[in-house]
């Protein structure tokens, strides 16, 4: 056997090992550890579109979209009828402000097929754009696309909070709780319109809920830029917790 032939088939026997390797470490969020891993298949495989993807989404978890969206376009050039790059870049896209990119991204994708990822990034770009209205839409057919997708419907019902719907927004917040008692988002968002309301004890006994589920939601900034809830819901739990301490 050839010192070449031995080369490659050592190759072809560590490759699968190696990818699985890197896919465990970013699944893992063990994204510093996954970045070299994900270079080395790369290295090994430079045609693999699901490397490159796969690398695109630990350069982002890593803090760095530009190298994400560049990674995820050259999934889409080695995988041109792959939907989960466009996912993935829009995701990068968003991370820089660039709407009108994240958007042509999810909609390339609903184009194709009714996604419900695609649905709910699309409703957090015209969220960020200001248009809760068209936001409220495309949450509402998330869902509608994934039952079971609570954070859709969340999304949803405080898109109606942002515009001035209280009733039709309190009503889906409690059919969420019912569903999912411990789930943190529809209990604070509950909590923010129960205080817009004037309800403070049941507001009071919600946030406790929330509070001990996710302490994140008492930090607007993470509200805002994170988890992008709308200005208005943000504003009235950012009061309920400035009285309340």
């Amino acid at each position: 056997m050839s010192a070449l032939l031995a080369l490659l088939l050592t190759v072809q026997l560590s490759l699968p090992q190696l990818f699985d390797q890197a896919l465990s470490a970013s699944r893992g969020g063990d994204f510093a550890g996954a970045l070299p891993l994900w270079n080395q298949v790369l290295e090994l495989a430079p045609e693999d579109a699901a490397a490159w993807s796969n690398r695109g989404n630990v350069q982002l978890a890593l803090g760095n979209p530009e190298a994400a969206i560049a990674d995820q376009t050259r999934a889409m050039e080695l995988d041109p009828a792959n939907a989960d790059p466009h996912l993935n870049r829009g995701t990068a896209e968003e991370a820089l402000r660039q709407w009108d990119a994240a958007e042509a991204d999810y909609r390339w994708i609903l184009e194709r097929s009714l996604d419900a990822s695609a649905l709910y990034n699309l409703g957090n770009v015209q969220g960020s754009r200001g248009d809760w209205q068209q936001a409220r839409g495309s949450f509402q057919a998330a869902a509608e696309a994934r039952p079971g997708f609570a954070m859709a419907r969340s999304s949803a019902a405080l898109a109606a909070f942002q515009l001035g719907e209280l009733e039709a927004a309190e009503t889906e917040l409690r059919r969420i709780i019912r569903r999912y008692p411990l789930f943190a988002d529809a209990r604070a968002g509950l909590t923010a319109l129960l205080w817009r309301r004037g309800a403070s004890g049941e507001a009071e006994s919600h946030w406790a809920s929330a509070a001990g589920l996710d302490p994140r939601y008492r930090q607007p900034e993470w509200l805002l830029d994170i988890r992008r809830w709308p200005p208005v819901p943000t504003q009235a739990l950012s009061d309920f917790l400035a009285l309340s301490s």
